[in-house]
């Protein structure tokens, strides 16, 4: 494969990647070089640009112009409190599926009447952080969930302001595990028994139910999952609102997608329309709850060839990034596009290769057969489309610390979540004292 037969880098960085380019033939993070960022906080790291997050925030906010819609950051694609600040300043919300999602965003300064806490498990620990908060709204999946929350309210004598969840059973036609508005999917109240739940939530004291809510899974690219839902959505209300129950909210969760390879993501435009045509007339405060279309396109992992190994007429990249540090790949089987930081000559000749990492295990492959120009050890590559699903999911497998998180701000940078070193991860643990004195460098 020959690059003059193929999308030149700066296209394909055009097409996937926001707030990057090549500048003068070296990738950059708005106007900083990815190889000064490398020379400075070293490889493996996480680049995110400041500019393509607001960028995407923007292009939501505008699609919405002139109807009262609140965005609320799901923080589970990327919960870096710099990137959560960043959409909170610019007036987010934040959806959160945890207490600790909660400590998150409140510590990044969203305030806590545009905080939406989702989830299929709630503790009560989890509940009662979050009343005390004074959180928007708890956006609830389940009748014992509906009667645990009612018990913990009524135990700290207030009212939990609740949404339920309906499962629509809709196909979003997505990968399967990500999924969640099948009837087969752990999210959600059966829409068919729904009514029921929703009158129990009504005559609950410590109960003020407000509203319904639904989300159908991520990286949807078609409208079609959509209109069924809220479609449903649109007839729940008219049932409920006949039986005499308030119903004020409606929180249509996220989902949007973005382009990894080829996909062709929806048009904002094109999802704020559906939603006026199919629950815009019903006079409800409308939620929705984006997270990878926010995120994923402004961020890239940025790694170093460790080696080149010809084997078996394969040729495989070795790179210090590994599946500790983005599992999405070996999870998924998710494609992300691999890029040389130095732009090519234009002769230069695309092979196939295995980019891979060093952890031990076969899965630790972040692309197969996948052209690439000629690399050679210490060469920086990035993978894009990794601002979401990926920092956050990393774990310290082989006791690897995982890849730091940068932002990037025009010409400046600053490191947002710093690498730990091996003593510190040492420090996070004892040993019993039946296995003697502790032994430590």
């Amino acid at each position: 494969m020959n690059l003059a037969a193929a999308p030149s880098v700066e296209a394909r960085i055009a097409a996937g990647a926001h707030g990057f380019s090549y500048r003068s033939g070296v990738l950059a993070a708005e106007e900083v070089p990815l190889a000064e960022i490398a020379a400075a906080v070293a490889t493996p790291l996480y680049c995110y640009a400041t500019a393509g997050l607001l960028g995407q925030y923007q292009a939501l906010r505008d699609a919405f112009a002139g109807r009262a819609v609140q965005i609320c950051y799901a923080l589970k694609a990327n919960d870096n409190l710099a990137v959560v600040r960043t959409f909170a300043a610019a007036g987010a919300g934040a959806d959160i599926v945890s207490v600790g999602e909660l400590h998150r965003a409140l510590a990044a300064g969203v305030p806590p009447g545009r905080i939406v806490f989702s989830g299929v498990g709630k503790t009560t620990a989890e509940m009662a952080t979050a009343l005390a908060a004074g959180i928007h709204q708890f956006n609830v999946e389940s009748l014992p969930e509906l009667e645990t929350l009612a018990a913990v309210a009524g135990a700290a004598g207030t009212r939990a302001p609740v949404v339920i969840r309906i499962n629509p059973d809709v196909d979003a036609g997505t990968h399967d595990k990500i999924a969640t508005g099948r009837k087969q999917d752990k999210f959600g109240v059966d829409w068919t028994a729904a009514p029921a739940i929703f009158a129990r939530a009504a005559a609950l004291a410590s109960i003020d139910l407000v509203g319904i809510a639904v989300h159908i899974g991520s990286q949807l690219t078609s409208l079609a999952p959509y209109t069924a839902a809220f479609g449903r959505v649109a007839e729940m209300v008219r049932t409920l609102r006949g039986q005499g129950i308030r119903i004020d909210r409606l929180d249509l969760g996220g989902g949007l997608g973005v382009r990894y390879s080829d996909e062709t993501p929806l048009a904002p435009a094109a999802y704020a329309r559906l939603i006026a045509a199919t629950v815009g007339e019903l006079g409800c405060a409308l939620t929705i709850e984006p997270g990878r279309f926010l995120v994923a396109n402004s961020g890239v992992l940025l790694t170093r060839v460790i080696l080149v190994k010809e084997s078996a007429g394969r040729r495989f990249v070795i790179v210090d990034a590994g599946m500790n540090d983005l599992i999405r790949p070996a999870l998924y089987g998710a494609h992300h596009t691999i890029l040389p930081v130095v732009a090519p000559r234009q002769d230069a000749v695309w092979t196939p290769a295995d980019v891979v990492g060093p952890v031990c295990e076969s899965g630790d492959i972040f692309a197969r057969d996948r052209p690439l120009p000629p690399v050679a050890a210490d060469d920086l590559l990035v993978l894009l489309s990794a601002g979401a699903y990926s920092s956050v999911m990393a774990s310290r497998y082989n006791s690897r610390p995982p890849a730091p998180d940068v932002q990037v701000h025009g010409r400046a940078f600053a490191v947002t979540r710093r690498r730990l070193s091996h003593a510190e991860m040492l420090a996070a643990e004892t040993l019993p004292p039946w296995l003697g004195p502790e032994s430590r460098p």
